[in-house]
Protein backbone atom coordinates (compact mmCIF):
# COMPACT_ATOMS: atom_id res chain seq x y z
CA UNK A 1 0.00 0.00 0.00
CA UNK A 2 3.03 2.39 0.42
CA UNK A 3 4.43 2.56 -2.95
CA UNK A 4 0.59 3.06 -4.05
CA UNK A 5 0.21 6.62 -1.55
CA UNK A 6 3.78 7.14 -2.55
CA UNK A 7 3.14 7.28 -6.46
CA UNK A 8 -0.40 8.92 -6.00
CA UNK A 9 1.42 11.46 -3.81
CA UNK A 10 3.76 11.93 -6.70
CA UNK A 11 1.51 12.32 -9.23
CA UNK A 12 -0.70 14.75 -7.19
CA UNK A 13 2.86 16.96 -6.79
CA UNK A 14 3.65 16.87 -10.20
CA UNK A 15 -0.43 17.78 -11.13
CA UNK A 16 -0.10 20.88 -9.11
CA UNK A 17 3.17 22.39 -10.73
CA UNK A 18 2.05 22.38 -13.93
CA UNK A 19 -1.10 23.83 -12.99
CA UNK A 20 0.59 26.92 -11.43
CA UNK A 21 2.25 27.41 -15.12
CA UNK A 22 0.54 29.40 -17.49
CA UNK A 23 -1.11 27.71 -20.60
CA UNK A 24 0.43 29.92 -23.29
CA UNK A 25 3.64 30.19 -21.75
CA UNK A 26 6.63 28.66 -23.27
CA UNK A 27 10.33 29.21 -22.93
CA UNK A 28 12.63 28.04 -25.57
CA UNK A 29 16.48 28.51 -25.20
CA UNK A 30 18.02 28.35 -28.38
CA UNK A 31 21.72 27.47 -28.76
CA UNK A 32 23.36 29.86 -31.08
CA UNK A 33 25.17 27.09 -33.16
CA UNK A 34 21.92 26.22 -34.52
CA UNK A 35 22.14 29.94 -36.49
CA UNK A 36 25.82 28.75 -37.72
CA UNK A 37 24.45 25.45 -38.87
CA UNK A 38 21.37 27.32 -40.49
CA UNK A 39 24.43 29.67 -42.44
CA UNK A 40 26.25 26.46 -43.58
CA UNK A 41 23.40 25.03 -45.01
CA UNK A 42 22.38 27.81 -47.11
CA UNK A 43 25.86 27.97 -48.51
CA UNK A 44 26.17 24.42 -49.00
CA UNK A 45 22.27 24.77 -51.15
CA UNK A 46 23.68 27.87 -52.86
CA UNK A 47 26.78 25.75 -54.26
CA UNK A 48 25.13 22.85 -54.89
CA UNK A 49 22.30 24.43 -57.01
CA UNK A 50 24.72 26.81 -58.63
CA UNK A 51 25.01 24.36 -62.12
CA UNK A 52 21.21 23.98 -62.58
CA UNK A 53 21.13 27.63 -62.66
CA UNK A 54 23.99 28.01 -65.08
CA UNK A 55 21.13 26.40 -67.89
CA UNK A 56 18.15 28.12 -69.41
CA UNK A 57 15.34 27.08 -72.76
CA UNK A 58 16.87 29.36 -75.41
CA UNK A 59 17.15 28.64 -79.27
CA UNK A 60 20.10 26.76 -81.23
CA UNK A 61 20.87 26.50 -84.58
CA UNK A 62 20.75 22.96 -86.56
CA UNK A 63 23.30 22.73 -88.72
CA UNK A 64 23.61 19.50 -90.30
CA UNK A 65 21.67 16.34 -89.36
CA UNK A 66 23.82 13.07 -90.82
CA UNK A 67 24.68 9.67 -90.67
CA UNK A 68 28.27 10.72 -92.37
CA UNK A 69 30.52 11.32 -89.16
CA UNK A 70 33.13 12.96 -90.84
CA UNK A 71 31.18 14.94 -92.65
CA UNK A 72 29.79 16.24 -88.87
CA UNK A 73 32.96 16.68 -87.62
CA UNK A 74 33.89 18.93 -90.92
CA UNK A 75 30.81 20.62 -90.54
CA UNK A 76 31.51 22.00 -86.48
CA UNK A 77 35.47 22.56 -87.88
CA UNK A 78 33.56 25.28 -89.98
CA UNK A 79 31.89 26.56 -87.80
CA UNK A 80 34.68 27.02 -85.42
CA UNK A 81 36.66 28.90 -87.99
CA UNK A 82 34.46 31.04 -89.65
CA UNK A 83 32.15 31.86 -85.72
CA UNK A 84 34.79 30.86 -83.06
CA UNK A 85 32.50 33.32 -81.07
CA UNK A 86 30.01 30.44 -81.17
CA UNK A 87 29.94 26.87 -79.35
CA UNK A 88 29.32 23.91 -81.12
CA UNK A 89 27.56 20.64 -79.94
CA UNK A 90 27.94 17.52 -81.86
CA UNK A 91 25.52 15.26 -80.87
CA UNK A 92 24.66 11.52 -81.45
CA UNK A 93 22.06 10.06 -81.57
CA UNK A 94 21.67 6.24 -83.47
CA UNK A 95 21.97 6.82 -86.60
CA UNK A 96 22.28 10.17 -86.74
CA UNK A 97 24.91 12.94 -86.08
CA UNK A 98 24.24 16.39 -85.80
CA UNK A 99 25.86 19.59 -84.67
CA UNK A 100 23.84 22.53 -82.95
CA UNK A 101 25.35 25.79 -82.09
CA UNK A 102 25.57 28.91 -80.40
CA UNK A 103 23.51 29.30 -77.15
CA UNK A 104 20.70 31.87 -77.82
CA UNK A 105 18.35 33.78 -75.10
CA UNK A 106 16.13 34.84 -78.33
CA UNK A 107 14.99 34.17 -81.76
CA UNK A 108 15.79 36.70 -83.01
CA UNK A 109 19.47 36.58 -82.03
CA UNK A 110 19.99 32.93 -83.59
CA UNK A 111 17.96 34.10 -86.91
CA UNK A 112 20.70 36.47 -87.25
CA UNK A 113 23.18 33.59 -87.67
CA UNK A 114 21.22 31.50 -89.21
CA UNK A 115 20.72 33.58 -92.17
CA UNK A 116 24.43 33.85 -92.30
CA UNK A 117 25.04 30.16 -91.62
CA UNK A 118 22.48 29.15 -94.15
CA UNK A 119 24.54 30.63 -97.10
CA UNK A 120 27.83 28.91 -96.13
CA UNK A 121 25.99 25.34 -95.54
CA UNK A 122 23.68 24.74 -98.04
CA UNK A 123 21.80 21.78 -96.73
CA UNK A 124 18.81 22.77 -93.82
CA UNK A 125 20.08 25.04 -91.32
CA UNK A 126 17.21 25.84 -88.87
CA UNK A 127 16.62 27.14 -84.98
CA UNK A 128 15.59 24.71 -82.72
CA UNK A 129 14.31 24.73 -79.41
CA UNK A 130 16.88 23.85 -76.03
CA UNK A 131 18.26 24.50 -73.49
CA UNK A 132 21.11 26.61 -73.40
CA UNK A 133 24.20 27.17 -71.20
CA UNK A 134 23.93 30.59 -69.94
CA UNK A 135 26.94 33.40 -68.66
CA UNK A 136 27.68 32.57 -65.49
CA UNK A 137 27.16 36.28 -64.53
CA UNK A 138 23.60 35.95 -65.80
CA UNK A 139 23.24 33.61 -63.36
CA UNK A 140 22.19 35.30 -60.39
CA UNK A 141 19.34 37.37 -62.91
CA UNK A 142 17.37 33.99 -63.53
Amino acid sequence: MKPFALLLTCALITISAFSQMPADSLTVHKDSRIDLLIQKQVEINEYTTRNARRTAKGFRIQVINTTDRNAAIEAKTTVYRLYPELKAYLMYQSPYFRLRVGNFESRDEAETYQRQLAREFKQNVYIVNDTIEVNPDKSGEL
